[in-house]
């Protein structure tokens, strides 16, 4: 396969431009919940066997599929098997549908950042603040647009001046803000008004001890799914991200030290952000405390810092700061996904793509903004929980087409071209796959039974 114009400049380039695109909001925002609801310690074990096991398969495949065809995912899967291009084309859809949402998202976050940066955190600890904003029809909207724009400007960039240089700066820098923010948490201590004393470290005790207290079956299979589930939306995998990225790197790369990086870099974040948030949170509000999606992030953080004091606007600066990073890393590869397939698609420049591109997801974005206000309306998923247009996005894209994409997929390379064509890429200049045996078995077996279960989960079929 000829050699595609733009490539990272070389491993360490592509591992945190890999783990800008894998370190998400999600790694804040849900991973911390579903640790402190499916018991602590025991949700961290069964997370790191999936990582070592079920994600280190789904993300191996996209990079060696990635790099191998050096095309991105419309093109790879034609390539591959061109009766399956109809494969390549759903996972360019699932960029296509996040990127609507995800700068509001961003804007989101990038909006509690300057509500702290200009003192007025205060306000944001109130009830009904996030709900008030919003449901705003200005504010919401000026701040995607901003976050969408500067998305844009990166990408237009291209990979080694655009993506490639943010990562190096903002991936080490989001690692050491995580760190000064869970060490700062251990040092934490509250008594409440009923004068009971908690302390960071016992919320940490809280997180890492496994709590095997009426554990069933059912109760162990649920933990499975949630460990599941995380770990494959965290990891950027069927979705044609890293077959993108993996198409950017060099054929000397050593893609075995890449894969096993990336994953360390994606799970130490995602143990660390539990470890920054679950002990503080347990502090001030026990652990009652916890609450999934956007409400811990825009409502309870926001409370626990302000019950702080003055030191909590300094550790919401520096929490929202370290959000943006992963938001904007994240948004980054979509966008940049999206761009690369329209470039081979359309054979155009990335400059007249990005900008044509920028204007769509500026329209895009300003009205899923105004999905809580102007264009406000309510529906029933699947899954029973009620949604408006950003979660009818958000549960096509993740919940539906992900879990059915990778699906397929494992049954291409398990079944169709067989794992020889992923381990021959791995092995390609005489590295030893260590994980061969495993990864047959996986991508075979284990992985497409795992996907199908996860699929009629999260599409609400299977309760």
């Amino acid at each position: 396969m000829e050699k595609k114009a733009s490539s990272f400049s070389g491993q360490i380039g592509f591992v945190l431009a890999a783990a800008g695109s894998a370190v998400g909001v999600g790694n804040l925002w849900r991973f911390p919940y579903l640790a402190a609801k499916d018991g602590g310690g025991l949700f961290l074990l069964v997370y790191l066997v999936l990582v070592l096991t079920f994600g280190f398969t789904l993300l191996t495949s996209d990079i060696a599929i990635g790099r191998r065809t050096k095309q991105s995912a419309i093109r790879a899967y034609e390539t591959m098997r061109p009766k399956w291009k109809f494969l390549g084309i759903l996972t360019f859809l699932v960029p296509v549908l996040i990127m609507t949402y995800y700068a509001v998202i961003g804007g989101w976050i990038t909006k509690y950042a300057a509500v702290y940066l200009t003192g007025q955190s205060a306000a944001a600890a109130e009830d009904g603040y996030f709900t008030s904003f919003i449901t705003s029809p200005v504010s919401p909207v000026v701040f995607a647009l901003l976050f969408m724009g500067v998305t844009a400007f990166i990408v237009y960039n291209g990979v080694e001046g655009g993506i490639e240089r943010v990562s190096r700066y903002m991936m080490p820098i989001l690692l050491v803000l995580v760190v000064v923010i869970a060490g700062y948490a251990l040092t934490l201590r509250h008594e409440d008004a009923s004068g009971q004393m908690r302390t960071g470290l016992e919320g940490l005790r809280y997180y890492l001890t496994p709590h095997m207290e009426g554990l069933t079956v059912s109760r162990f299979l649920q933990i499975l799914l949630d460990a599941m589930s995380q770990l494959f939306f965290s990891l950027s995998v069927s979705m044609g991200i890293m077959i993108t990225y993996g198409s950017y790197v060099k054929p000397e790369v050593d893609l075995n030290k890449a894969v096993n990086q990336i994953e360390i870099f994606d799970t130490g974040v995602a143990l660390l952000a539990g470890a920054m948030i679950i002990p503080a949170v347990y502090v001030f509000s026990g652990t009652e405390g916890m609450s999934a999606g956007p409400s811990l992030m825009f409502v309870s953080l926001p409370k626990v810092f302000n019950a702080m004091g003055k030191a909590g606007v300094f550790v919401g600066i520096l929490f929202f700061v370290t959000a943006i990073f992963a938001t904007l890393t994240s948004c980054i590869s979509v966008l940049e996904s999206i761009t690369a397939n329209c470039m081979e698609i359309f054979h155009s420049g990335r400059k007249k793509t990005v900008l044509v591109l920028a204007v769509i997801y500026l329209a895009a974005s300003a009205i899923i903004a105004l999905g809580y206000s102007i264009f406000y309306f309510e529906v029933q998923l699947p899954n029973g929980s009620a949604a408006q247009l950003l979660d009818i996005m958000d549960y096509v894209s993740n919940s539906v087409m992900m879990p059915f994409i990778a699906l397929l997929s494992t049954i291409l390379i398990g079944w169709v071209m067989t794992p020889d064509y992923v381990i021959d890429e791995m092995q390609r200049n005489g590295e030893t796959f260590r994980r061969k045996k495993l990864y047959r078995v996986m991508i075979r077996y284990v992985a497409p039974v795992m996907m199908l279960v996860l699929f009629l989960q999260s599409t609400g079929i299977l309760a």
